[in-house]
């Protein structure tokens, strides 16, 4: 059986990783400033995490839910503490994709509505409502397609409010990336997400903020919504949850009312997972890579936007994008292939850097050499 083929593969094999160094096959080492789409949040292999799922694994790997599991309700504590949302209640799941999926699900538990709102260059998964609300009609299988979703630009605060005018009592929620990732690192303006948060008030709509890949403390604050001084109804979140352990959630506002069967997962919050994902938050609060995010992003931010060919950078803490012209749409290649440097990009030619929160201003410049070498060349 041949795999199925639906990634571009960079022909080289990562065979081992320490914090942000990583090496392949070969011994040839790596510098990664992408951590496989901001998954990497403490750094690869970090001794605390590592010896945290050693112990756990030697103790129980997994049992289902139908059993308590202590270890839940520590990381529910500790998530609260950490995020502020200490009077929410948290549902565990399995990734990104499935906790967009339950929260749109719960909204519409709640208020028995429908219709959606999204915006252009948004991405919330590959499931089924998830990819409904992604702007991205590649990977929208016909049986996704709905009519239940309206999609509105991004930051256009006029067609927000008209949005509403017209569909206001039908709508269930608003879903909302802080930051769009795949979109190209564009910020939801305060005044957007201060809207947002007044008509979902308005006509009893639910605000999911989707922070899955730029929450959990990437950008300097816990969730990346958190800096419009708001909050939200709905909380989502994965990817560095977990650092590399599979691992999603959904953080719930009071108001809203549980009941046996209303979401069920069978590998959510199991031993393993939780174990990952306090290791996660331990060396967050211990090691106050929150601080470290604003710190080290801001240099990088500043640092970057010196250069004469940027056309523009973007993002907050360590969620950063830089734009390139057309003529240097080789540099990110360029970057891996000369330099060794693992970074994302996004359409049509935006860098991404999503590195571990605890990288430091020696490995922020050593990319800035780098990538001063690039544009060089």
């Amino acid at each position: 059986m041949d795999l199925f083929n639906v990634y571009p593969i960079n022909p080289i094999n990562i065979v081992k990783a320490h914090g942000s160094t990583i090496w392949d096959a070969e011994g040839n080492e790596y510098l990664d400033l992408y951590g496989g789409h901001a998954v990497i949040s403490i750094g690869h292999t970090h001794p605390h995490y590592v010896e945290s799922l050693t112990a756990q694994l030697n103790r129980i790997g997994f049992y289902s839910n139908s059993i308590e599991i202590p270890m839940q309700k520590q990381l529910a504590q500790q998530l609260g503490e950490l995020s502020g949302k200490g009077d929410y209640t948290l549902f565990l799941c399995n990734s990104g994709a499935e906790a967009n999926e339950n929260a749109l699900k719960l909204a519409s538990f709640h208020n028995r509505k429908k219709k959606i709102i999204a915006f252009t260059r948004s991405f919330h998964g590959r499931t089924s409502l998830a990819v409904a609300v992604t702007d991205n009609p590649n990977i929208v299988a016909p049986v996704n397609e709905t009519d239940n979703v309206i999609f509105l630009p991004f930051n256009d605060e006029e067609a927000l409010a008209d949005a509403f005018n017209r569909y206001g009592e039908e709508v269930s929620s608003v879903i909302i990336e802080g930051i769009q990732g795949v979109g190209g690192i564009r910020e939801a303006s305060t005044a957007f997400l201060k809207l947002i948060r007044s008509l979902c008030d308005q006509y009893d709509a639910v605000f999911i903020a989707d922070s899955v890949q730029c929450g959990y403390g990437r950008t300097g604050d816990f969730f990346s919504h958190d800096y419009a001084g708001i909050s939200a109804d709905i909380y989502t979140m994965a990817k560095g949850m977990g650092n590399g352990f599979p691992i999603g959630a959904v953080a719930i506002a009071p108001k809203f009312q549980a009941s046996f069967g209303l979401l069920g997962t069978t590998f959510g919050g199991n031993h393993l997972a939780c174990a990952a994902a306090v290791a996660v938050l331990d060396v967050i609060k211990s090691e106050q890579l929150l601080q470290n995010a604003r710190t080290v992003g801001s240099y990088l931010m500043d640092e970057l936007k010196k250069f004469d060919k940027v056309k523009e950078v973007r993002g907050r803490g360590l969620m950063i994008g830089i734009e390139l012209p057309e003529e240097l749409s080789q540099v990110k290649k360029d970057l891996l292939q000369k330099n060794r440097i693992f970074t994302g990009e996004a359409k049509p030619n935006v860098i991404r850097i999503l590195p571990a929160l605890n990288i430091d201003k020696d490995i922020a410049d050593r990319f800035l050499t780098a990538f001063d070498e690039r544009l060089k060349a």
